[in-house]
């Protein structure tokens, strides 16, 4: 029988604010290439740029369950993770599992590969990045090709992100989506809260990147 559970805050605000960003920006990513609307499609990529720089520079100085120590383990934790997967059992997962932590770090280098090859890509009938005179034709050429293909990639990765949290509540009973929406989860009292970073350095840190990333799509 399950004890007594408490709602705690699992998820700070700067990570659910990335998250539900980075996925307005690949849908305008996606629709503004098919338009060609060309300039908002550097927009939403150089803004997918910063929120990147940022999470990866939270990953070591946010909050507890945003912090890449915490929640990356061993490919073999991951594996028996997966492996215990088919039993119904209490969720008592403060931040990422074991699996869940190797599928953030999947989708982060895909979107890292997405829009730095953006920069560096050449497509005469359309348009260049901002870096793309920095290479050759031919590396230019292969910098697009990469380009397409990681969108390919990250398409896939997101719709198996999307059905392992259907799968973890059909099969388990554990909601993974609503914690990514509110920052809360009902987890046993016994539960230790994670430390939760201050908004206002998440804020210094995006500010950061952002100007990071226009120095070098303009200065470059």
């Amino acid at each position: 029988m399950s004890g007594i559970r408490l709602s705690m805050r699992v998820w700070d605000l700067p990570i659910r604010l990335f998250h539900w960003a980075v996925v307005a920006l690949l849908a305008i990513a996606y629709v503004s290439e098919l338009e060609f609307w060309m300039q908002v499609h550097f927009v939403s990529g150089y803004a997918l740029l910063s929120l990147l720089l940022f999470r990866l520079v939270w990953g070591f100085v946010g909050s507890d369950t945003a912090r890449f120590r915490k929640f990356l383990v061993s490919p073999v934790q991951g594996l028996l993770h997966l492996a215990r997967f088919p039993r119904r059992e209490e969720d008592r997962q403060i931040g990422h599992n074991a699996a869940g932590g190797w599928m953030v770090l999947l989708l982060l280098a895909l979107l890292a590969a997405e829009t730095i090859s953006g920069l560096f890509g050449r497509d005469d009938e359309v348009s260049e990045g901002p870096l793309a005179h920095r290479l050759s034709e031919h590396g230019s050429a292969l910098s697009l090709a990469m380009h397409a293909l990681c969108w390919n990639l990250i398409l896939a990765a997101v719709a198996l992100h999307l059905l392992a949290i259907l799968a973890y509540r059909v099969v388990k009973g554990h909601d993974l989506l609503r914690p990514m929406i509110t920052g809360k989860k009902r987890l046993p009292a016994a539960t230790r809260p994670p430390r939760m970073a201050s908004p206002l350095l998440a804020l210094l840190v995006l500010a950061c990147a952002a100007v990071l990333v226009g120095i070098v799509v303009n200065a470059f």
